[in-house]
This record gives C-alpha cells, structure tokens and sequence, in this order.
C-alpha cells in the first residue's frame, strides 16, 4: 500500500518537473524581451516568473529526490508477514518431502556389496564386484 503510494506520488512529482521546466525561458528567450517580446507584461512580471518556476522546480527536485529515496528503502526492506523472496519459494519447492525415520535393520551377511544411494539428480554410481 505504501509502495503503491509513493510511486503515484512520484509519477506526480515527476510530470510536475516536466512542466515546469517547459514553462521556464531559456538564457536566450531574453533577447527577445528586448525587442518588444513583452516579458514584462507577464503575470509574475519580467523576472518574477524566472525566479517562481526556478524556485518551484528546485522544491519538487527535492520532493522527487526524497521520494526516490523512500521507494529504495521500501524495495530493499524485507516484508515481515511473508516469507522471503522469489528464491525461497524455489527452494522450498526442490526440497524433497521430509521421510519418516527407517527402523534399524540387522545388517545383511551378504557378501555383495551394496550401491550407495547417491544425491538426487546425480548419476548412479557403478559399484565393482
């Protein structure tokens, strides 16, 4: 839920950067204003409305900075009500059932030998005779 939160949130801090910093002039939209480009006419009036978006945009950089903080710290912290990762699911799985105790049996007087059972997966190995 947190997680889910902090993303929107972000996206939002995000899109908001985007248009602010198409909304600013660049270094070169000032010669414009010299030749009649109006500037000062503008609501914030000819350098207040650099300084406004300037000041905005450096808040919500901030904003996005501590958010992409916060969504690192949520990704790496590990859930306590689950019980671990994709990898221990897997491991879980491969591991074969637990078998019940064997009952000691009296060793045979056999003279052949008897094949180890080998790991699961490995190939069986031949024994001499």
């Amino acid at each position: 839920m947190l997680t889910t939160v902090l993303i929107v949130l972000h996206v939002l801090v995000a899109l908001a950067i985007i248009g602010l910093v198409l909304l600013q002039h660049g270094k070169g939209a000032d010669m414009g204003s010299g030749f009649g480009g109006g500037a000062s006419g503008s609501l914030f009036g000819a350098t207040g409305s650099a300084n406004f978006l300037s000041r905005t945009t450096a808040v919500l950089a901030a904003v996005f900075f501590v958010l992409s903080l916060a969504l690192a710290y949520t990704a790496t912290r590990k859930p306590a009500a689950e019980g671990g990762g994709v990898i221990d699911v897997i491991r879980q799985r491969e591991q074969p059932p637990a078998q019940p105790a064997k009952p000691a049996a009296a060793p045979e007087t056999s003279s052949a030998p008897q094949s180890q059972p080998s790991a699961p997966g490995a190939p069986e190995k031949q024994v001499p005779q």
